[in-house]
């Protein structure tokens, strides 16, 4: 009779049915975003028993790009993880600070000679394994990225959800809605959310895709609704109305609501098995888990 073999345990071993809840805030919009941020995300973590926090920092410093200091201010609140966007190195220190805080996620299909890291894989309660990735979208953006598809195709083949990884996030920031929603299906089966920022308004089409994937096209900015997408209103108007500048957009100072998405996956496969769309205080109809 042959010896039996002794087996080492997985690393994690997710019990049969067990679930991770995960929240994903969309564009941090100004100092309004980031007082939102502060104020409500410590009471949401506790409430709905959330295991892991995303938050796109992209606008959180006077609008443009996230300042170390900022980053550090939403990580503290409750953030595990934090994505940027277009704007990712509009605040120079990002340049070295995304290299030194493992926490900040920079778009994927930026330059090649950026600092940080597109894609990581965290580690949320429990031991779970979390895949974050962000891809820049190409269409009507201000500079051509490399291919998104491409990108993301790479990364997820390498972080099989249910395998790698308990759960694989995607936040695809970029201009037209249908690039985004051709990235939630490209990604369906394979990534447990796939998430839309950039555009700073919530769209209403929350939803889990055939094989296990919430979907949303623009998650909202966490801001200022008083205003046109997270500016104060009047230079904004000025220049619709006479095409003139006279002025510098200012971020909005006003009440602000947190926007984003919550879902539940299922630690066996990565699946995700709810999508809900999240508003929490300012001006908009509360949204959340029941």
């Amino acid at each position: 009779m042959r010896p039996a073999r002794f087996r080492f345990p997985p690393p994690f071993a997710p019990a049969m049915g067990k679930s991770m809840r995960i929240l994903f805030l969309g564009d941090v919009m100004g100092r309004a975003g980031r007082a939102a941020i502060t104020e409500h995300l410590p009471r949401l973590r506790a409430d709905w028993r959330l295991d892991f926090v995303v938050v796109n920092g992209e606008n959180a410093t006077n609008g443009v790009g996230l300042s170390a200091d900022h980053a550090r201010a939403i990580l503290a609140a409750g953030a595990d993880a934090i994505t940027l966007g277009d704007h990712a190195f509009d605040q120079k220190d990002m340049l070295q600070f995304c290299e030194a805080e493992p926490r900040i996620v920079r778009p994927l299909n930026f330059s090649r000679a950026a600092p940080g890291k597109g894609a990581r894989v965290f580690e949320a309660s429990q031991g779970r394994k979390v895949l974050v990735a962000q891809v820049l979208g190409q269409v009507f953006m201000k500079r051509a990225f490399d291919d998104p598809f491409s990108a993301i195709d790479t990364t997820l083949k390498a972080h099989p959800r249910g395998g790698m990884v308990q759960a694989a996030l995607v936040d695809i920031h970029c201009e037209a809605t249908s690039e985004k929603m051709a990235m939630g299906h490209f990604c369906a089966g394979r990534a447990s959310v796939v998430v839309g920022t950039h555009t700073h308004v919530p769209t209403g089409d929350a939803m889990v895709l055939p094989g296990g994937t919430a979907y949303l096209t623009d998650a909202g900015m966490c801001g200022d609704y008083h205003s046109v997408i997270g500016m104060e209103k009047d230079e904004p108007l000025r220049r619709f109305i006479t095409g003139m500048p006279k002025g510098r957009f200012e971020p909005a100072k006003g009440a602000a609501t947190l926007a984003g998405l919550y879902v539940e996956t299922d630690d066996r496969t990565g699946e995700a098995t709810r999508a809900v769309p999240v508003r929490q205080g300012g001006h908009l109809a509360a949204s959340g888990p029941s």
